[in-house]
């Protein structure tokens, strides 16, 4: 039963967050696009709209990943282990930081880009550049856990 857990936490973990922060970190660059000239077709706010649907739709299916984590956790007995409540601390930081930074933030960008295609004069580039930014940290959070569940401080595994 460990190992099925683990294996649809790993899964969980790769196909839900590693969506997210591919889509997430290639979303200002289209949402740019998408508020300027160079998009007279709409094809960049169409990508734009597809990147912040799969932010939005794996978010919710990235639930998976703690939930299955903790159930791993619990039948390994390491639920205590200081390695395991940090990376549930940065899994939480990094859930918030998705939830109430990076995902409004796209809803604005978006929006920027729309008003602005109706001939409205917005800024879009400051608030691509503080998105950008924030979804660098969400993503560096995420690689701080994912190394935190390999190496496993204190593991005595020697990995």
């Amino acid at each position: 039963m460990t190992k099925l857990m683990l294996s649809i936490h790993v899964l969980a973990a790769i196909v839900a967050v590693g969506s997210i922060t591919v889509a997430a970190s290639m979303f200002p660059r289209y949402a740019l696009l998408a508020a300027g000239p160079e998009d007279p077709d709409g094809r960049a706010a169409g990508i734009a709209g597809l990147l912040h649907r799969v932010c939005r739709g794996y978010a919710v299916a990235g639930l998976a990943v703690p939930v299955f984590g903790l159930a791993t956790g619990a039948l390994l007995g390491v639920l205590t282990d200081a390695w395991l409540i940090v990376s549930l601390v940065l899994t939480f930081v990094a859930a918030a930081l998705l939830v109430l930074v990076v995902l409004p933030g796209q809803e604005r960008l978006l929006a920027v880009a729309e008003t602005d295609a109706e001939g409205a004069a917005a800024e879009p580039r400051p608030l691509a550049s503080r998105l950008a930014m924030f979804t660098g940290v969400f993503n560096l959070l995420w690689a701080i856990v994912v190394v935190l569940m390999i190496v496993r401080p204190g593991s005595t595994t020697g990995a």
